[in-house]
């Protein structure tokens, strides 16, 4: 169960890499015009069938890993034209359950000289096109300085629950936003969730929020990890996932996120596995259907040539024998 990922875009973003090893943060990059609008340049010049082959060979390689549902999110496009484009790839690709996630609001484009203009755009013009055209069934937002405000995000996902859409967010992974406080009532899944307090805890773990936690980024971002053990501690409800993107985590490498879930967020072994499973499935609203291997359930599962007990031990080494979904053999 992938919850959480970026794998529809094309283009290099490996410089920015040297730059943040020689201290160039993340902001920094982005106002130079790199980051998320560096990608965006790429994604529009690139035609669907580029998007669509370049998307399928990870797709592929989250199924060999065992993956049988996947989320993939568009966000790297910022106009209409494009962003639909992005969608349908998405919608195009095989294997896996696809679960389709529009991100719009993942940034300001250049066409835009303020977040609530762009905003004002996407709650027009976007948002019922894609509903109206059943493109996606979640929107997220990333909620940060000098991206999307909280108070922006208010008004966002009230229109986007009113339009039938399940709610996410970015948030909290940078700075401390607030920003799950606008989704304690009606949102899956909130993401990232490293700036929290004792209290912020205290609220996640009494909602029915599920924190998807990407380590991966937070490793790329040298960044403080999430405070796994206390949310779980607390009650909360964890999912893990890999957030591969080609700037801030380019890695579709699962035993590398849940080594370092080990290793760096003090989760147990079987922690691990159940963030990957059910609470993956929880973060996407399919909680009633897989995650778990129960009566009513969809079969999804997969076989091992080796232990169990493998998992999340050897960075690079997937003890994975076949995938099924839905009892069919798809990797």
């Amino acid at each position: 169960m992938e919850s959480h990922t970026h794998l529809v875009f094309s283009g290099d973003r490996s410089h920015e890499f040297e730059l943040r090893n020689q201290g160039v943060s993340y902001q920094e990059i982005a106002k130079k015009g790199g980051g998320i609008k560096s990608t965006m340049k790429s994604v529009r010049k690139s035609s669907p069938i580029e998007l669509l082959k370049l998307a399928q060979k990870r797709v592929d390689s989250f199924t060999k890993q065992g993956v049988t549902t996947l989320e993939i999110k568009s966000g790297y496009a910022l106009d209409k034209k494009n962003e639909v484009k992005m969608l349908k790839v998405i919608q195009s690709l095989v294997g896996p359950k696809i679960i389709s996630t529009y991100l719009g609001a993942h940034a300001v484009p250049p066409e835009f000289d303020s977040s609530k203009k762009y905003l004002d755009f996407i709650k027009k013009e976007m948002l019922p096109l894609i509903k109206k055209q059943s493109l996606a069934n979640r929107v997220d937002m990333f909620i940060e300085k000098g991206y999307f405000s909280k108070m922006e995000a208010k008004s966002y996902y009230e229109l986007a629950e009113e339009l039938g859409f399940q709610l996410a967010a970015h948030t909290e992974q940078l700075s401390r936003s607030g920003g799950y406080e606008v989704l304690l009532g009606g949102a899956h899944s909130v993401d990232h969730m490293i700036e929290l307090s004792k209290t912020d805890i205290l609220k996640v773990a009494k909602s029915n929020l599920t924190s998807v936690l990407l380590p991966g980024a937070d490793y790329y971002l040298k960044t403080p990890y999430p405070k796994a053990r206390d949310l779980i501690d607390a009650g909360a409800r964890v999912a893990l996932a890999t957030d591969f993107n080609p700037g801030s985590c380019p890695t579709q490498d699962i035993s590398f996120i849940g080594n370092l879930a080990r290793l760096e967020m003090k989760m147990k072994l079987h922690e691990v596995i159940a963030a990957y499973t059910i609470g993956g499935a929880h973060a996407l609203g399919l909680q009633n259907e897989v995650g778990s291997l129960e009566a009513g359930k969809k079969a999804d599962f997969v076989t091992f040539h080796d232990s169990w007990k493998s998992l999340f031990y050897q960075v690079g080494y997937h003890p994975i024998h076949q995938t099924y979904r839905n009892a069919k053999k798809i990797s």
